[in-house]
């Protein structure tokens, strides 16, 4: 039975062939009659219909519906040719609708999709805190409890904690800035990552106090020492500790982030005992067979556990499982489906587009549809021959879009926020291809299933007279009207989405950051193995003495943590002195910053009250402290800060006497909302200080301020790596994601309306065209020009309202989707609506006024004379 099917594919895949090879069995089967009838005439009369038995070995030796939809193909093909300029159009909005699907989906799929690049990457997972009261949880954890959490499971094969970083690396001739992460002796076991070169760290090496050794990335290998063996052994000088490279991990691997040096955890850095210090990130490894959910079930058992033992630290505190993949891509993925969403609207638009060109195009081919039925064309075969067209249609369409998704996908990656993982494995593969072609196939029964059975649907007598034409064009009109307030309704809802996200990114870029950005330069700064701490207070004084007095400098200083960057938090205390054991007690957080004097003015940072800080707060001088008016307003209510101690879990116990009381500042990033801070002299921790960023206020243009700043570093420093960027720039990156979806669902939302308006265009079009003789009528019993066109325009406005009406009602139940999203406005926000349907009605109403204006200066007589 297999082998029969098989030999008939076969024969219908080599058709030409097949053709030869039954003419040449009739031939001879004819003059084998011909032999024994006696003349050839004779031998057709007794053998039969020589078509028929063609036929008959036709279907024998090949597969029918093949053979049809080849023949349906082939003219659907010289159809197609013979209007090359609807083909053009139909294909390019097509094209517009599949590409930017392909575009977008290429995007979701190199980053949700596509499998991580490690040996059982199904079974790696985080592990993260679980605040219980309220339902979130936070990539970092306590080194104490990430302990327990190792200890007492029997579900992971392995555990490991780390802690990344961007420190002053030297391995050559210059210090530079390079990735590196602390990590735990059972980290390379999670992703089963063994060198390539080298050793992987021994047991003595991952102890507290032995001698420090690192790993490298490939690439590192590769570009520092040429990938040499000999660099092995070698000294690398990372922060302000001395390490000797054990090893080189394989190509590709990086993580975290793009990391090129690992070391030990606790070679370099003491590990905190401070059950309420989250400062370190968790992985694993499952055991082959455990699922996620058991795992999850055992770790919340031990997070119920460390509640119980440690109240003061781990109340309302749990642990929660994650698989790695869905960790990477947790803050991209709702954007992303977002875009998928918006972009598959676009193609629903231009789909009801397609499907009113065919429409149109139905009313020529009336009489031949109409003739091949007379023919004894049923008219299920004529709908197969028309799908067959919308089909071919689809295809070239879907090729023309992966061309473009190509091109698009690269201007994405360009444009996307460079925090998105993974987003560099964009391309075309398997995957891609595969949604592009189902992309097309859906399209095609979209646009030309309906349009095909509409179509079929004659009266043969009527028809071939065109008796009755008004009926069957009213009948066409109506449903062409439906589609396009379809396309109306769905482009008010990308409309509305985009108009809040333009608003929310307005409110964004308006908001009070409690600091003024312009004119800023940022000088990342970090000391290296050759410099230790207290030697670094120094070189960083003198560097800001010197870049302040560069000419078009006003201001400068230095700190720890400038706005929108977060290094180190905890719990405080006031007007008290906590014993070692109150640290792990959980009590009010706040953020820890090490700034320097003259840092404030720099910034823009308002001082409310007291002083900032000075010179003399040096290393031997009373401790002292300044906040912001958030944790005035939170720890003194009602009194003044000024004169008051405050303790914080940091290098030290000490209190520290508060002298001044600085502006909030938005240091989370503009979206957030200001937290409580305690800021601290860098010369008084210069342990935890060890890399600055020095912040310097321009009164020329930042930018031609850069060498300036770079020369004088170089002079003062050459082993001190720096980093320059503008502020507003570094600001410009924290905004990059709502610009980016801003951005897109505008271009989304301008393709759709365009081509919503085409379509009202078109089915304005087509009401003048039908209602010729109507209109002419109309004219000749004294109408006026005036009264013709406002009976257009209100055909199009019609169409408007009841596409806006769905497509508000639409939008307002979505809403709800879009409020993580949003900043200073609401999903609901009635002005970003008010104005999405004026700007509809006005625009419908612009593409409706060309037909109407023709259809208002139409001859009467002549139109009557037509009819």
């Amino acid at each position: 039975m297999l082998r029969e099917w098989l030999n008939r594919l076969w024969g219908s895949l080599r058709r030409n062939a097949r053709e030869r090879e039954i003419e040449e069995e009739l031939r001879r089967h004819l003059e084998f009659a011909a032999e024994q009838e006696g003349s050839e005439r004779a031998a057709r009369v007794a053998y039969g219909g020589v078509t028929q038995a063609m036929e008959s070995m036709r279907d024998q030796r090949g597969l029918p519906w093949i053979d049809n939809l080849v023949f349906d193909l082939r003219y659907g093909l010289r159809t197609l040719r013979k209007s090359p300029g609807f083909t053009s159009l139909t294909v390019l909005i097509l094209a517009l609708g599949i590409g930017a699907n392909t575009a977008v989906f290429s995007m979701v799929n190199a980053v949700m999709l596509k499998p991580l690049a490690y040996r059982d990457a199904d079974r790696i997972v985080t592990l993260s805190t679980l605040w219980k009261k309220t339902g979130a949880d936070q990539p970092s954890v306590s080194v104490p409890d990430y302990h327990d959490w190792h200890d007492q499971n029997t579900s992971f094969e392995a555990m490991a904690y780390f802690q990344a970083g961007d420190t002053a690396v030297i391995a050559g001739p210059a210090a530079e800035f390079a990735a590196d992460a602390a990590v735990t002796n059972e980290f390379f076991e999670v992703f089963d990552v063994h060198p390539v070169a080298g050793r992987p760290f021994s047991e003595e090496e991952s102890k507290s106090g032995s001698g420090a050794a690192a790993m490298i990335s490939y690439s590192f290998w590769q570009s520092h020492y040429g990938g040499e063996w000999s660099a092995l052994g070698k000294p690398l000088q990372l922060g302000g500790h001395a390490l000797r490279i054990a090893g080189v991990l394989p190509p590709g691997f990086r993580f975290p982030e793009k990391t090129d040096i690992w070391f030990p955890a606790n070679t370099m850095f003491r590990e905190s005992t401070i059950r309420a210090a989250h400062n370190v990130q968790v992985v694993g490894k499952l055991k082959p067979g455990v699922a996620l959910e058991r795992a999850q079930s055992e770790m919340t058992a031990i997070g119920g556990r460390l509640e119980q033992q440690f109240p003061q630290s781990n109340a309302s505190k749990n642990i929660k499982l994650r698989k790695l993949r869905d960790d990477m891509v947790k803050d991209a993925r709702l954007m992303l489906y977002l875009l998928l969403g918006a972009v598959g609207l676009v193609l629903l638009v231009a789909c009801g587009n397609v499907a009113n060109l065919l429409l149109a195009k139905s009313t020529t081919r009336g009489r031949e549809i109409a003739l091949r039925a007379a023919l004894g064309a049923g008219r299920a075969r004529i709908v197969r021959q028309l799908f067959a067209e919308s089909m071919l249609l689809a295809l070239m369409a879907g090729a023309t879009g992966l061309v473009f998704a190509v091109a698009s996908s690269r201007a994405l990656v360009l444009l996307a926020p460079a925090n998105v993982p993974r987003l560099e494995n964009t391309g075309v593969d398997g995957r891609v291809l595969g949604f592009a072609f189902a992309a097309s196939v859906l399209a095609c029964l979209i646009f030309g299933l309906v349009p095909a059975i509409r179509t079929t649907r004659v009266d043969l007598n009527t028809t071939m007279k065109q008796i009755a034409a008004q009926n069957a064009g009213a009948s066409k009109s109506r449903f062409r009207q439906a589609l396009v307030a379809i396309e109306i309704a769905l482009s008010a809802v990308l409309l509305v989405g985009a108009g809040l996200f333009i608003r929310s990114f307005a409110a964004l870029h308006d908001v009070a950051l409690g600091f003024k950005p312009e004119h800023v330069l940022l000088m990342e700064t970090s000391v290296t193995a050759r410099m230790t701490a207290q030697q670094a207070m120094p070189v960083y004084k003198r560097l800001i003495e010197e870049i302040s007095s560069i000419p078009g400098v006003i201001a400068a200083g230095a700190t720890r943590t400038p706005p929108g960057t977060v290094r180190s938090n905890g719990p405080y205390w006031v007007d008290e002195a906590p014993t070692p054991q109150q640290i792990s007690v959980s009590r009010p957080l706040a953020i820890f910053s090490y700034a320097g004097p003259g840092i404030f003015a720099a910034l823009g940072v308002p001082v409310h009250s007291g002083r900032e800080f000075r010179a003399t707060d040096t290393f031997d001088a009373p401790p002292r402290a300044i906040v912001n008016q958030a944790l005035a307003n939170r720890a003194f209510p009602g009194q003044d800060p000024i004169g008051h101690t405050i303790a914080v879990a940091t290098d030290s116990l000490k209190p520290m006497t508060i002298v001044g009381v600085i502006g909030d500042v938005r240091q989370l990033g503009p979206a957030s909302e200001p937290v409580p801070e305690v800021y601290m002299p860098y010369e008084q921790h210069p342990t935890l200080s060890t890399f600055l960023t020095i912040v310097a206020r321009t009164t020329a243009d930042p930018g031609q301020m850069t060498g300036a700043l770079r020369r004088k570093a170089r002079e003062i420093a050459p082993d001190v790596p720096v980093k320059i960027t503008g502020f507003e720039d570094r600001l410009s990156q924290n905004v990059a994601a709502p610009r980016f979806r801003t951005l897109l669902l505008a271009v989304f939302a301008a393709l759709a309306v365009a081509l919503a308006m085409a379509g009202v265009y078109g089915v304005v079009s087509f009401i003048v065209n039908h209602r010729t003789p109507e209109i002419g009528l109309r004219m000749a019993l004294g109408a006026t020009s005036q009264d013709v066109l406002k009976m257009m325009l209100l055909q199009g406005l019609r169409l408007a309202i009841i596409g806006l009406a769905a497509g508000m009602a639409a939008a307002f139940a979505a809403s709800h989707l879009l409020s993580t999203m949003l900043f200073g406005v609401k999903p609901t926000d009635p002005l970003t609506y008010a104005a999405v349907v004026a700007l509809m009605a006005m625009i419908t109403l612009a593409a409706s006024y060309i037909p109407a204006r023709r259809g208002a200066r139409l001859d009467p007589m002549a139109a009557l004379r037509n009819e």
